[in-house]
């Protein structure tokens, strides 16, 4: 697949950039505040009843879980024993969904970042590449430029926005799904392979029975006001966005009035201001040592039997940022915890890495898809904390998988006492 950056996220950030990347790191601290400040805010009724609407009670937790700043079953023990929540609530039901994801990726591995099957349209008819209005946020579409500023401006977007955005690039702009899925995941503060290009897939119709389509009149139910799209190319009755989506004709329109928008520089390295030193940790600082690898996605509560006298390295492998470069303010975002978590944070390629983590006499870390277990080093592997079981067949439906690890009536309090996960607050104590 062809690179999707291109020149627009490698401009120079103008001043505008700079603010834009200070509100998010803002509103999205990478502390126990900012978790807490969310935690405080849920409430499951307004959330069961507003979920689908832009402006609705959504938690935006989604960065802390991306990188393990919270885990799911943390999340679950505090939902369950602050508002009593049940296994079939409709806020446990959406974290379903993130375990299945993982459980699909883990059965799949790369496979996700292909079509699972043929989709509605051949794949050499689609774009490979973003277009101009759409980078810029100057569609003249409302919901697609007022979902694209926000993206810009936050790292975050609601979910439903995520659907209409990628439905409009794949079904009517005929940009292939994985151009959009990489674009979007560069630009998340919360960018999951697992959940965002498996999203893409689902709207495309390669991961699911059809594909996900919308109009105007689902925008006008589900957004406010200065969201809505009337007298727009998507202001049409379904069944004529349903002829559009199988055609292989594009569909777009122009708003010459708007302001272009410039995205948000991604790199596969840090910015200046984000303290992570070249290179691996040096082999005699761990000589003999038990040591704990923090890597980009599990900076929570360390594994329980690390031992207490345990070195704590945080780091990064270079080829994974090369392959899955960030916006600035994910970098601050991870950076800042990972300092948090360990005197030093290092960024080294697989061999330095390597090389260095052999000195250790044990080295403990969590088991995530981005974390290649180099050669040579005595690991202790430990699994992520899930909610759910893993399941060793590879379940081709959500609902397939649900009804799978919910066989036996789960009740969630007793799925919690057998994890006994430790409270959220532990993941930010130092020793």
């Amino acid at each position: 697949m062809p690179s999707i950056l291109k020149e627009h996220t490698l401009e120079s950030p103008s001043l505008q950039d700079g603010l834009r990347e200070l509100q998010d790191f803002n509103w999205f601290a990478p502390a126990l505040e900012g978790v807490e400040m969310r935690l405080e805010a849920i409430h499951p009724y307004r959330y069961a009843q507003s979920r689908n609407h832009i402006e609705g009670a959504v938690t935006r937790l989604s960065p802390y879980l991306t990188h393990g700043l919270v885990s799911v079953p943390q999340l679950a023990e505090y939902l369950h024993r602050k508002h009593r929540l049940a296994i079939q609530h409709k806020l446990i039901y959406e974290l379903g969904w993130r375990e299945y994801h993982l459980h699909v990726q883990a059965h799949l591995g790369d496979g996700i970042l292909q079509d699972l099957h043929a989709g509605p349209l051949p794949p050499m008819t689609l774009l490979d590449h973003m277009p101009e209005d759409i980078v810029t946020a100057t569609s003249g579409i409302p919901m697609i430029d007022q979902s694209i500023q926000a993206l810009y401006d936050t790292g975050y977007l609601h979910n439903h926005a995520r659907l209409w955005l990628a439905s409009y690039l794949v079904h009517l702009r005929k940009v292939h799904w994985r151009v959009g899925a990489d674009w979007m995941h560069a630009l998340l503060l919360d960018g999951e392979l697992a959940s965002n290009h498996l999203s893409w897939q689902w709207v495309t119709g390669t991961a699911s029975s059809k594909p996900y389509l919308f109009n105007a009149e689902n925008v006008a139910r589900h957004a406010p006001s200065h969201w809505h799209s009337f007298n727009t190319v998507i202001d049409k009755d379904m069944e004529t966005i349903e002829w559009m989506a199988q055609s292989k004709a594009t569909f777009a329109q122009r708003d010459g009035s708007r302001e272009p928008m410039v995205c948000p520089k991604v790199s596969a390295l840090p910015p200046e201001d984000v303290a992570i030193t070249t290179g691996a940790v040096s082999p005699e600082a761990i000589m003999q040592r038990d040591v704990w690898f923090i890597h980009p996605w599990s900076l929570g509560h360390a594994p329980a039997s690390l031992p207490s006298d345990a070195v704590r390295v945080a780091g990064f492998e270079t080829h994974i940022m090369q392959r899955w470069p960030w916006r600035h303010a994910r970098w601050r975002f991870v950076g800042a915890r990972m300092k948090d978590m360990a005197d030093q944070v290092w960024m080294a390629n697989a061999q330095e890495w390597a090389k260095a983590l052999s000195a250790a006499k044990q080295v403990h870390v969590y088991a995530h898809p981005h974390m290649n277990l180099w050669p040579g080093v005595n690991w202790v592997v430990h699994e992520w904390p899930r909610l759910w079981p893993t399941l060793e067949e590879p379940m081709p439906s959500f609902s397939k998988w649900w009804n799978a690890v919910n066989r036996s009536g789960r009740n969630l309090g007793l799925m919690l006492a057998q994890i006994n996960p430790p409270p959220i607050q532990a993941n930010f104590k130092r020793p």
